[in-house]
């Protein structure tokens, strides 16, 4: 934000003007110099400078935030679609219904810890038909380390969902809507 340009700020143009004749082109340049240099600078009273580095530091540094209110303002203005459950309670309702629609979710915790199996049955929550609770969708499973197991989503889908899995036909319809990419590098991943 320092390197906004003060021309863009919505200011007087005839402090706009003066700043720029200067050479104060940046949020940067303006905001680094003590009021009364900018006052002797420009030729204008300390009113009109008090203003303008009032606007220059409402728009290059916006308020900050806590935590609560970027989450109560996020729960407010879903506009994602709706959540996956995870069939975990706790985290569901830490989450506010599951995982959101429509963002890119990171998991990531010490080694061994389940991340690997949340991933797979959550692959398996989206891939679900909707008539048992899924989303009936598809699924692109990222496996950067190569170790995607499809007996072991088996395995989760039949322990997990015992009256689908057991189905003829349906695991190899739920395998078929999970994708798995295997990528090694970010740029790799930013390709596909």
């Amino acid at each position: 934000m320092a390197n906004k340009l003060v021309a863009h700020m919505g200011l007087a143009q005839s402090i706009a003007n003066r700043l720029a004749a200067r050479n104060i082109r940046t949020a940067k340049d303006a905001l680094s110099l003590p009021e009364f240099d900018l006052m002797t600078l420009l030729g204008v009273d300390m009113k009109d400078v008090k203003e303008a580095v009032a606007r220059i530091s409402e728009v290059a540094c916006p308020p900050y935030q806590t935590a609560l209110s970027l989450l109560e303002e996020r729960l407010m203005n879903d506009t994602s679609g709706g959540r996956l459950p995870t069939s975990l309670t706790g985290l569901d309702d830490a989450l506010g219904g599951g995982i959101p629609f429509g963002v890119l979710t990171e998991l990531v915790g010490p080694s061994g810890i389940g991340k690997s199996q949340f991933c797979l049955k959550l692959s398996l929550l989206a891939a679900l038909p909707a008539s048992y609770g899924g989303l009936d969708g598809r699924v692109i499973y990222i496996d950067t380390e190569s170790k995607f197991s499809s007996r072991r989503m088996i395995e989760i889908g039949r322990n997990s969902f015992p009256k689908i899995f057991h189905s003829e036909g349906m695991a190899q319809e739920m395998a078929g809507r999970i994708i798995v990419l295997r990528q090694t590098s970010l740029s790799e991943i930013t390709e596909r």
